[in-house]
């Protein structure tokens, strides 16, 4: 297409403080993904993670667009896909990971450092 160029050639022009601040970006971007972004990073379909789920892939949709869910469905879509959910609060004293939703753990918060 006329008028664009590769994102290497762009990338090279800029300063080595904008590369790093895209990177950074980028990170971020990364870090903060709805489930349907995360099933697409994980390299699935909705049909592929639907199968594996032994979901119809409609039913896979809705739940990807829920706006809340069950922690056990969260977990399960999460450990399809090859991942592992881990519930993290933040309290003023420090951060504790919630180990009661974990399969076959005890309901004993763990401090998370």
């Amino acid at each position: 297409m006329a008028g664009h160029k590769p994102w290497s050639t762009l990338q090279s022009k800029m300063s080595a403080e904008r590369q790093r601040a895209n990177a950074e970006a980028a990170e971020r971007m990364e870090a903060e993904m709805v489930l349907a972004e995360l099933r697409k990073y994980s390299g699935m379909t909705q049909k592929q993670l639907a199968d594996i789920l032994g979901v119809s892939q409609p039913t896979l949709s809705s739940q990807e667009h829920q706006d809340d869910m069950e922690i056990s469905t969260l977990s399960r879509l999460i450990q399809a896909m090859g991942g592992q959910l881990e519930l993290i609060v933040h309290m003023p004293k420090g951060d504790i990971r919630l180990t009661q939703f974990d399969t076959g753990q005890s309901a004993q918060p763990e401090a998370v450092r």
